[in-house]
């Protein structure tokens, strides 16, 4: 697969280890192994540096369906940077078995799904249908932590 290749025939970077905004403490860890399986904590859209990414607020109001996707997008390049930093190589990846989307939405926002599925489409381009399709929610909530427009956690199946 070359996961790492494709990322960066794409122009895609994975972004450096999360920076928490001051006061934020985060007690847990962002990738957790057990056996064949790895899970990942909730994750949210990160720039280049590790800090979180813009524009920040409810999707729906704040941000548009395609900023919404675009965040959800960075999200899993997140979670992608999550993952290689613990197992050493996005290619021990053998299946995307599940996907839990939350996205901050104003009242009346229901494209949640159309939202998550910049994560979805990015998980299928990068590992293709027989590793990257995935069992998947995509949920609205009244808010996420510091404001972010997106959310993801889940888990995958490894080598």
């Amino acid at each position: 697969m070359h996961i790492e290749a494709k990322l960066e025939a794409m122009g895609l970077v994975l972004p450096a280890p999360l920076q928490p905004p001051p006061g934020l403490r985060l007690p847990f860890a962002m990738v957790r192994v057990r056996g064949h399986l790895a899970y990942f904590s909730g994750h949210g859209p990160q720039d280049a540096a590790g800090k979180l990414a813009g524009p920040l607020g409810k999707v729906g109001s704040d941000l548009t369906l395609e900023q919404g996707y675009a965040a959800a997008r960075q999200t899993c390049l997140a979670i992608l940077g999550s993952l290689k930093r613990e197992l050493g190589d996005l290619d021990r990846i053998t299946a995307w078995l599940r996907v839990f989307g939350m996205v901050n939405v104003a009242p009346g926002f229901t494209d949640t799904p159309l939202v998550i599925n910049g994560c979805s489409d990015l998980l299928l381009e990068l590992f293709g249908p027989e590793v990257g399709q995935h069992a998947r929610s995509a949920v609205g909530m009244a808010e996420l932590p510091v404001r972010i427009p997106v959310e993801i956690e889940g888990e995958v199946q490894i080598d």
